[in-house]
């Protein structure tokens, strides 16, 4: 184990907090639109989610594009596909919480088993989704500041937490249809 593994720089302890306060902040934001109660009207945008469904499908292709550009040691495209996934992700989140503003929930009609499965992957895809913002962060945070064997590291256990959010994203919209 190298000691760029076992250290814990001063200057991380900030990032670490400022991590922990913004993700506590958006999950916060989140819960809060979501759990609100509705008291009038808006404009339409039931076209959100089908565009929502778009930019969660584009953060997968980055996120599998993006994997295989490091493989092969693509570095400067491996970062341009990862940056391009986060805003992907994020311009998602900002179309999510705008329609759930408007609109508020959309109710699941399938029955039988298949009202199981929705469940199960509406459930799994919502507790890993609470990771995907402060693990981002930490991810950028060790790659922009050279921590490549802690990037890595985490990055084994982020990607494929990623990949499921966005992927599960896609087909709890197509569930919804």
């Amino acid at each position: 184990m190298s000691s760029e593994a076992l250290v814990t720089p001063r200057s991380d302890r900030t990032f670490y907090t400022f991590n922990a306060l913004l993700s506590t902040v958006a999950v916060a934001f989140i819960a809060f639109i979501l759990l609100r109660e509705r008291t009038g009207s808006g404009p339409d945008l039931s076209f959100m989610p089908a565009v929502n469904a778009c930019f969660n499908a584009l953060s997968a292709v980055c996120l599998v594009l993006g994997y295989v550009a490091i493989r092969r040691k693509k570095i400067a495209v491996h970062r341009l596909l990862m940056v391009t996934a986060f805003a992907s992700s994020t311009i998602f989140l900002v179309g999510y919480l705008s329609y759930h503003f408007v609109h508020g929930d959309t109710h699941y009609t399938g029955t039988g088993a298949i009202r199981g499965v929705y469940f199960a992957l509406l459930i799994s895809h919502i507790l890993l989704s609470l990771s995907v913002v402060p693990l981002a962060l930490s991810s950028f945070y060790f790659a922009f500041t050279r921590s490549f064997v802690r990037h890595r590291r985490l990055n084994r256990v982020f990607l494929p937490i990623w990949l499921y959010v966005s992927v599960t994203g896609v087909v709890i919209f197509f569930m919804l249809r």
